[in-house]
């Protein structure tokens, strides 16, 4: 009956640890993602001088529509002079949504309860203030 309490209360503390845990991977994940399109997005910028499509090119960020377990939004503005990404999360990632634009101005726009958001950079650990 001990040994039953014990492993009760070690999976108790040891679960959501391993959920936060498994979180923190996909949240890495997409922003590594988001990263690596947005330098695309400025090679595409130097090789056209716009992040618009030109003739039968497109920008990179408008070539990917989902990443893991986030779908991907690609908003050109500003006659084609800037750009926003937008990561929004689905399943496991429900609720937390990701931003970047051509400044490169990182934000963590939407998260669930118990995680933090922030204008300045993007939210990958519960708790975690920039």
């Amino acid at each position: 009956m001990i040994t039953v309490a014990i492993i009760a209360i070690l999976a108790r503390i040891a679960y959501p640890s391993y959920t936060d845990y498994v979180t923190r991977g996909k949240l890495a994940n997409v922003t590594n993602m988001l990263a690596g399109i947005r330098a695309q997005m400025e090679q595409y910028y130097q090789d056209n001088r716009t992040y618009a499509a030109v003739g039968t090119f497109t920008p990179p960020c408008q070539a990917i529509s989902a990443v893991a377990e986030f779908s991907l939004a690609c908003n050109i503005t500003n006659n084609g002079n800037s750009y926003a990404m937008i990561a929004t999360g689905s399943g496991t990632t429900a609720g937390f949504t990701y931003t970047v634009n051509e400044a490169n101005v990182q934000a963590t726009t939407a998260a669930p309860r118990g995680w933090n958001t922030s204008t300045t950079c993007w939210v990958t650990k519960r708790g975690q203030s920039c």
